[in-house]
């Protein structure tokens, strides 16, 4: 559902440097109350404060800028939300260049499977954004700061608790953020517009549904299933995305381009799946 309030904000014409802040200062501090609420250590080891801004640099930083200004380039929340589901073959080749982990023929079938199947989607749209291919570039750079986002996560989940890890995050990136906030996202400030219900609903939404909520219960997931196995579950991305904004009537997909969402995310599972089981 990210990726559809981001596409309303955008269309409303709410510069991404405004929403992207308040969604992840407002994050912050609602777990921020939750940790001292639920009496959480939330102290940071001396060790780990490299880390900590790391996690933050990768996401919200990076991420959160370049997919949602490549939802804004692409102009389709439903192709954003396919690329970054391939996080899963780049996180397997991060697998092998630096973890020395194993590849078989189904892990690379399945590669090839589901770029054919984002191929036959994307081609076999009618129309694209006028910066489409900038668009995608920077969302590939997007899923490879998730790739690190997931590694951060992993590397710290022993010693903090998900709300924590997830807390400093949004509240080193609000200030990592804050920059961006003072010099782009205040332009042609109006209250009336920028404040009202229609722009703070779904900015609420992204800041207490996706950011609070959903990143808290990723970080639980990585910890216990670990960076390769969470991963698998980004495949259902495009599909959740698709269905809800055909729904909504903000996408209107071909009987072509849900067959290439559901080929991209077969390719996507038969991409991690074959050695998930085997260690089952």
């Amino acid at each position: 559902m990210s990726y559809i309030w981001s596409d309303q904000l955008l269309g409303l014409g709410i510069p991404v440097e405004y929403f992207l802040f308040i969604r992840v200062l407002m994050a912050g501090i609602i777990l921020l109350i939750i940790n001292i609420i639920s009496e959480n250590d939330i102290r940071i080891h001396k060790e780990d404060a490299l880390k900590f801004v790391l996690l933050a640099a990768f996401e919200p930083l990076i991420y959160f800028f370049c997919e949602t200004y490549g939802i804004k380039f692409t102009e389709s929340p439903t192709y954003a939300a396919l690329i970054i589901a391939t996080t899963p073959v780049f996180a397997s080749f991060a697998g092998v260049l630096f973890f020395k982990e194993q590849m078989n023929w189904k892990n690379r079938l399945g590669i090839l499977v589901c770029l054919s199947g984002l191929t036959m989607t994307t081609l076999s749209a009618s129309s694209i954004g006028r910066l489409f291919i900038l668009g995608v570039l920077l969302l590939l750079l997007a899923v490879f700061a998730e790739v690190g986002h997931a590694s951060c996560t992993k590397a710290l989940s022993d010693k903090y608790k998900p709300t924590v890890i997830v807390m400093y995050q949004f509240l080193i990136g609000s200030v990592l953020m804050l920059p961006t906030f003072l010099s782009n996202g205040l332009v042609d400030f109006d209250p009336d517009i920028y404040l009202c219900w229609k722009v703070f609903r779904p900015i609420l939404c992204l800041a207490i549904l996706c950011s609070s909520v959903a990143f808290s219960l990723w970080a639980v997931t990585i910890k216990h299933l670990g960076v390769a196995k969470s991963s698998i579950f980004l495949s259902m991305i495009p599909v959740v995305t698709a269905v809800v904004g055909a729904i909504l009537g903000q996408e209107h997909l071909s009987l072509l381009q849900w067959c290439g969402i559901a080929v991209a995310c077969t390719g996507l599972i038969m991409a991690q799946l074959s050695s998930t089981l085997k260690k089952s």
